[in-house]
């Protein structure tokens, strides 16, 4: 498993925290999701092969939000 953090922007409440964690626990290969609300990060240990890390920004933001490139 690789652990990856993302810088996620337009997240303000626990609603926000709900739809990213299902999304992004919904694809293969996802170990963990932990979302930390104030910082705006999103940590997710997944498998590169199955989830790489494109595919889970894309995830983000089909729920609305922004991920730092």
């Amino acid at each position: 498993m690789t652990k990856t953090v993302l810088k996620v922007e337009g997240m303000s409440c626990e609603h926000c925290v709900r739809a990213v964690t299902k999304a992004v626990g919904s694809l293969p290969g996802i170990g963990s999701v932990a979302v930390e609300l104030e910082k705006g990060l999103v940590t997710v240990e997944h498998d590169k092969a199955l989830s790489p890390v494109g595919t889970i920004a894309e995830a983000i933001e089909d729920q609305g939000y922004d991920v730092a490139k």
